[in-house]
């Protein structure tokens, strides 16, 4: 599909990998010695980071036995922190070719290539049988998907009975345009919003009901207003996001803040379970 193409282009950089290992090479970490927590800054490629990575994965109960699906896993920050934290494989998709070689390779850097595997696959058409998994994510991702009931019905699809389904999704919340460009978009052509309540329909018509929701722009605030302390004091880490976003991450990231902090979007919780 073209869009999927032009989103795909959107996030490919074309030396990712070894500008990544250049960044941890320039603060002494060899690529002998990498932990996953040295990838951290720039693998949690979500507002809030790792600290929002913990707060949606503490309320999911995964288990060793799990299998579970990361869909639009990026560079696999996500899926190594499940496997690392909770012992159950994860398995990633993403639309970026360059995301998901990445992600195979950091996983191997870091140690959990048994523990992770990544596909690059559409959300819309997932390479799986039915019933493949009891549990899947979903991390800003539905922002470059403008039909949320294919987006969720193909989730149900490869989910088993009773499994859940984390989504963090940036949502529409005002009634205001949003400033661009933003991290998932260089302009309003690629990007999908919609309000939490489009999500909860698409959700309902693909059979999941819902556990939890939670807006979290008081998190968001502070994520950002840390960052900014720590952009003032030590400039931009070598080992940071604006890898992923490129040179345009400053215009990017005062975008996301201001957007969210005048009210016209908002990372928002949606947990689900399949019925």
């Amino acid at each position: 599909m073209a869009l999927e193409a032009e989103v795909s282009a959107h996030y490919a950089n074309g030396g990712l990998l070894k500008q990544i290992l250049d960044a941890l090479t320039a603060v002494g970490i060899s690529s002998a010695s990498a932990t996953p927590g040295d990838l951290k800054s720039v693998d949690e490629f979500h507002v809030g980071g790792i600290s929002a990575t913990t707060a949606l994965i503490d309320q999911l109960d995964f288990k060793p036995e799990m299998k579970v699906l990361d869909i639009g896993s990026g560079i696999g920050g996500t899926a190594r922190f499940i496997a690392a934290e909770t012992g159950a494989h994860v398995t990633g998709v993403d639309l970026t070719r360059e995301y998901t070689s990445t992600a195979i390779a950091l996983s191997k850097l870091v140690g959990l290539n048994d523990a992770t595997d990544f596909r690059t696959a559409s959300a819309l058409d997932l390479p799986f049988e039915d019933d493949s998994f009891d549990a899947a994510l979903l991390l800003h991702v539905g922002m470059n998907i403008p039909d949320k009931s294919a987006l969720l019905g193909e989730a149900a699809r490869v989910l088993r009975p009773n499994g859940l389904f984390a989504i963090y999704d940036i949502m529409k919340v005002g009634t205001e345009t949003i400033s661009f460009p933003v991290p998932w978009a260089s302009s309003a052509n690629n990007s999908f919003l919609a309000d939490l309540q489009t999500y909860r329909e698409a959700a309902n018509e693909a059979g999941f009901v819902e556990v939890s929701s939670r807006n979290k722009t008081a998190a968001a605030l502070e994520f950002f207003a840390e960052q900014k302390r720590r952009r003032g004091t030590d400039g931009l880490p070598a080992v940071g996001l604006h890898i992923l976003m490129g040179s345009d991450f400053t215009t990017k990231f005062a975008n996301m803040v201001s957007n969210i902090s005048t009210g016209r979007i908002a990372p928002t919780e949606l947990i689900l379970r399949l019925g």
